[in-house]
């Protein structure tokens, strides 16, 4: 995402999103009551000597709209912000209902009255974002290929394959090189298209018997091979597992969805212990930022993005009190597991530094 000017004095940030991931960062970003700032086109009724009475003209204008609502479609990539014109030219009328859609590569302004941190450093971070990876999971009975997302993993390719049995020790040898060509074309047809670095992993010697492959067949994509790993399971459960396990930290370095995976099998590794050093619910939240007992606050981007103005204000004050004890604050994107995870213990999670067992952790907020 570029970052075009920037004035929080005035309350304003113009961006450019050049990638899918940068609409999933600004649907998390553009709240209710937000302005929203950006070229669109809109029907308007003409009566004129020259059109037929009150024909409908489509006309393009910089226009503003005090934000209702906000959609995003990541299979369109587009971002859908729906709400009041507050500014057009004189033929708009304002105070009517308008949805401005904004694509990749298209400027637009947010005007907001305040901006969080938690929302200037998610703009940082979408602004110097690395290159996704491609995960390919591979064993004996088939394989997986997905990318990293900022919101998610998608996958891309699955598919499961019937080697012959080690008893049929040349059929068995064919048909592996017949599967493994297979695999590099599919692996070769997404490269290509971002040349994303590439992690292999899988159980048992199949994904080393690949990566030898790949390294024989396709010298350009192995140069991209930045890890090959060990894990119980092959296909789309082999690649959750890696990101649970951590087994990419290697290739990710800060990779978001990461860090947010590993945040969560932090809170179900406590829980399970039952373990006095973790709460949740904003209740008991408040009560160990009143001790301070923060070690770190985990919210679903779900509970600041959809909630009504007075709760979503309650919970930037919590992080803004949990930022000032120098905790962190991880935002985790409820579009993959761990947000499935952290949404059934009621969206806001503390780990602690200390134990807090008369605070015992309730759902309730």
């Amino acid at each position: 995402m570029k970052i075009v000017e920037k004035n929080l004095q005035q309350g304003f940030i113009k961006v450019v999103p050049d990638t899918p991931d940068d609409l999933w960062h600004l649907y998390n970003i553009v709240y209710r009551g937000d302005e929203v700032y950006a070229y669109s086109s809109r029907a308007i009724k003409t009566d004129s000597e020259a059109s037929r009475p009150k024909s409908a003209e489509r006309v393009s204008a910089f226009m503003g709209v005090t934000v209702e609502s906000v959609g995003w479609d990541k299979f369109l990539g587009k971002l859908r912000v729906h709400g009041l014109i507050c500014h057009a030219p004189e033929i708009i009328p304002t105070g009517a209902h308008h949805t401005i859609a904004l694509g990749l590569n298209q400027q637009f302004t947010i005007v907001k009255k305040q901006w969080p941190k938690h929302l200037l450093d998610r703009l940082t971070m979408a602004s110097e974002s690395e290159k996704p990876l491609l995960i390919l999971s591979i064993d004996d009975e088939g394989f997986a290929i997905a990318e990293t997302k900022q919101y998610g993993v998608e996958m891309k390719i699955e598919e499961r394959i019937r080697l012959p049995g080690k008893h049929e020790a040349d059929k068995r040898v064919e048909g592996t090189k017949a599967y493994f060509r297979k695999v590099l074309n599919s692996l070769n047809q997404l490269w290509t298209q971002n040349h994303n670095p590439i992690v292999i992993i899988g159980a048992g010697f199949v994904k080393t018997d690949f990566a030898r492959y790949l390294a024989d067949e396709n010298k350009d994509i192995n140069k991209y091979v930045a890890d090959v790993k060990s894990v119980n399971n092959g296909g789309t459960s082999g690649i959750y597992e890696a990101l649970r396990s951590g087994v990419l930290l290697k290739a990710t370095n800060q990779l978001r969805i990461v860090e947010e995976t590993e945040a969560m099998e932090e809170v179900m590794k406590r829980l399970g212990k039952g373990e006095g050093t973790i709460t949740y619910g904003i209740t008991r939240v408040e009560e160990a930022i009143q001790m301070g007992a923060i070690e770190k606050l985990i919210i679903a981007d779900t509970a600041l993005r959809d909630a009504e103005e007075d709760q979503r204000l309650k919970l930037e004050t919590l992080m803004r009190d949990v930022e000032r004890q120098n905790a962190k604050i991880t935002v985790i994107s409820t579009e993959h597991e761990a947000g499935s995870k952290l949404l059934s213990l009621g969206s806001v999670v503390a780990l602690l530094r200390f134990p807090l067992y008369h605070t015992s952790p309730s759902p309730s907020t």
